[in-house]
């Protein structure tokens, strides 16, 4: 391998867990200080969390929601560019036609917007004496695979809910993606019992890196957060995790051993093609 080759192979992941408030401002000018941070520290890609620029909840979306481009895509433009990193923008509430969507932008390192992901599968659970949340009661699904390229690898973006589809996982894995980057905010009910369950799932199943972003947890907050933003290698272990304060963590992403392990354990050749499939009815990305 050239030695191009093998600097290109590993790059540094950073993914921030940020302390939210009411504040919109200080929200922006928190991810702004952290991400400046992660670049800091050789950050190549920046992973912030869901709503990182809101509080979290069907209350809070109309109040917050802004069209794209608009104040909170500016600054993570201008965060990228600074910084020379790709930028995954974890989501905001984003206003368009009338309706709103939980929506993931993506800055490259010149600070242009390359991708915007409207989160397609809205989280609408009831689980008896622990936890009712229903998104759709204000936002509208998206209806788009986004997965977007760094001269390192390709990256899929999903949102939160999204992960617990392991078919979109799948796709995104058979479009060529090596990580898979989920902005989330899994609660107290459903962040101990499946949050890591679903990365090293994920990781496992595909044979990718799986980072996630969740906002800190705040206790005062109507929607308390489980925090432990984490990055799962492609054997499934963890490799960095978070607890639940505010904290910036780092992986050093290896696309050479991510292809050691495609060839000890072939998986992908190994399918049964004839036998069953996992097709995309749509292809594109909004």
């Amino acid at each position: 391998m050239s030695t191009l080759a093998k600097v290109m192979s590993k790059f540094r992941l950073a993914v921030v867990q940020l302390q939210v408030s009411s504040v919109k401002a200080d929200n922006l000018s928190r991810a702004r200080r952290l991400v400046r941070e992660a670049a800091g520290q050789g950050s190549k890609v920046v992973l912030l969390p869901e709503c990182f620029n809101s509080p979290y909840g069907t209350s809070f979306f109309s109040r917050y929601a802004e069209n794209i481009p608009g104040e909170s895509t500016q600054v993570l433009s201008e965060a990228a560019k600074e910084n020379e990193v790709y930028l995954v923008g974890g989501s905001i509430p984003e206003e368009d036609g009338g309706k709103l969507y939980n929506t993931c932008t993506v800055f490259g390192p010149d600070g242009e917007m390359i991708l915007k992901h409207r989160k397609i599968h809205l989280f609408d659970i009831d689980v008896p004496g622990k936890i009712r949340f229903q998104e759709s009661e204000t936002l509208s699904p998206g209806s788009s695979f986004s997965l977007f390229d760094t001269p390192f690898c390709k990256v899929g973006v999903g949102i939160c809910y999204d992960m617990r589809f392991a078919e979109l996982a799948q796709l995104y894995s058979r479009k060529g993606c090596q990580l898979l980057v989920y902005p989330g905010a899994f609660n107290m009910t459903t962040g101990p019992a499946h949050w890591e369950l679903l990365q090293r799932g994920r990781a496992l199943d595909n044979q990718v890196y799986v980072a996630t972003a969740s906002p800190a947890r705040d206790e005062a907050a109507s929607y308390v957060a489980w925090g432990h933003s984490t990055v799962v290698n492609p054997w499934g272990e963890v490799i960095s995790k978070a607890g639940p304060e505010e904290a910036v963590i780092y992986a050093d992403i290896d696309l050479q051993y991510l292809a050691d392990i495609r060839q000890q354990i072939p998986i992908t050749s190994q399918r049964r093609d004839d036998l069953y499939a996992v097709t995309s009815v749509q292809e594109g990305s909004s």
